[in-house]
C-alpha cells in the first residue's frame, strides 16, 4: 500500500497546532523529530546510541513533524485543506505561516522501517531501560526494563522531557504510590511508574490513536492490573486524586491544570510538569507559586524544562 508523508518543518512551540490540524484531515499516524536534539545525542558518550548523525540533515532551528496519509482519489484536497490552514491562512497574531510543508511517497515496508531507524534502547539512571520491541537487551540486577513499541503514537523530539519526568518518578514514587499521568502518549511513563512500584496509575491522553498504542504497550509489559488507560481531557477522566500527578505537555496546558490541581492532588503530593521550552519556565513557575506551591526542583535538558512541586 502507497501512502503520502507529509512533512512540516515548524518550531516546537507550534507543534501541538500543526498536530492538531493533521489530525483533524485524519493522519493514521504522527512522528515528531527533532534534528538537533538527535545530533547532540549522537555525540553523548552514554547509552543513548539514537541514530546516525549522517541520516539527517539539520538545514534549519525546529522540528519535523511527520504525517501519513492513505494516496487515494481524496489526497490532493486533503493536502490543499492543510496546506491552507498551515501555510497559506494559518489561525495565528499575524497570520504568519506556522510552517513549511514537503510531501513524499513511501509504502507500507518504509513506514514501518523509518520508526525502527530513530528509536534504540535508552538508559535513564543506568537502571531504567527502555528498549523497542524489535532489540534485545541482556538485563541486569537490578534493571526495570520497558519494551515499547512506539508505533504511531510516537514522538522522537520529546526524549528530553521523557527522561525528565522519568527521573523524578524514580525519586519520588513508592509502593503506595497513586499515580496521574496526564497526556501518555505511549504510556512510557505509565509503565515506568508501574515498575517502579506504584500501587494504582491512571493514563490519560485525548488522542486516540495514543489510547490504543498505550493499551497495546500496558498490556505488553504485563502491568494492566496497575495501569488504567482512559480516554479524556487532561484531568477530567480521573476520579479521586494522587500522590503524584505527572504532566508532560506544553507550558500553557499546564498553567491551565494548575488552577485546579489541588482537586486531583493529595495533601504534600508531587506535581511533576515537563514538555516546557526554557523561554516559558517563568510562566510555569509563577502560576505554581501563584497557587501555592513549592518548587523543589527544576532540571533543563537541551532547551527544555522539568519542574517538580509540593504543597
Amino acid at each position: 500500500m502507497k501512502w503520502l508523508e507529509l512533512q512540516i518543518k515548524t518550531t516546537a512551540e507550534n507543534e501541538d497546532i500543526v498536530s492538531s490540524i493533521l489530525y483533524k484531515y485524519g493522519a493514521t499516524g504522527l512522528a515528531i523529530e527533532d534534528p538537533n536534539d538527535i545530533l547532540e545525542l549522537s555525540r553523548t558518550e552514554n547509552d543513548w546510541d539514537f541514530i546516525d548523525p549522517d541520516l539527517i540533515d539539520v538545514d534549519f532551528d525546529g522540528i519535523i513533524i511527520k504525517a501519513y496519509y492513505e494516496i487515494d482519489t481524496g489526497i490532493d484536497s486533503i493536502v490543499e485543506k492543510i496546506s491552507d490552514e498551515i501555510e497559506v491562512n494559518p489561525v495565528n497574531e499575524g497570520n504568519k505561516p506556522l510552517g513549511i510543508i514537503e510531501t513524499y511517497e513511501v509504502d507500507d515496508k518504509n513506514w514501518a522501517d523509518n520508526w525502527k531507524k530513530y528509536f534504540s534502547t535508552i538508559v535513564i539512571n543506568n537502571h531504567i531501560i527502555i528498549k523497542p520491541s524489535w532489540e534485545d537487551y541482556d538485563e541486569k540486577m537490578g534493571d526495570i526494563v520497558i519494551e515499547l513499541d512506539p508505533g504511531m503514537a510516537f514522538g522522537t523530539g520529546s526524549h528530553e522531557t521523557t527522561m525528565m519526568c522519568a527521573e523524578a518518578l524514580d525519586k519520588h514514587i513508592n509502593k503506595n504510590s497513586i499515580v496521574f499521568d496526564v497526556g501518555c502518549g505511549s504510556g512510557i511513563l505509565s509503565i515506568i511508574a508501574a515498575k517502579l512500584g506504584a500501587n494504582k496509575v491512571t493514563a490519560i491522553d485525548l488522542d486516540s490513536m495514543s489510547i490504543k498504542v498505550s493499551k497495546e504497550n500496558v498490556e505488553n509489559n504485563k502491568v494492566n492490573e496497575i495501569v488504567n488507560v482512559k480516554h479524556g481531557n487532561l484531568l477530567d477522566a480521573v476520579e479521586g486524586k494522587a500522590d503524584i500527578v505527572v504532566a508532560n505537555i506544553i507550558a500553557e496546558v499546564l498553567v491551565g491544570m494548575i488552577e485546579n490541581l489541588d482537586d486531583y492532588l493529595e495533601e504534600n503530593g508531587i506535581f511533576i510538569g515537563s514538555g516546557i521550552i526554557s523561554s516559558k519556565i517563568n510562566m510555569v513557575k509563577e502560576s505554581l507559586l501563584e497557587h501555592n506551591f513549592n518548587i523543589i526542583d527544576l532540571k533543563e535538558n537541551n532547551g527544555w524544562a522539568c519542574l517538580v512541586a509540593t504543597k
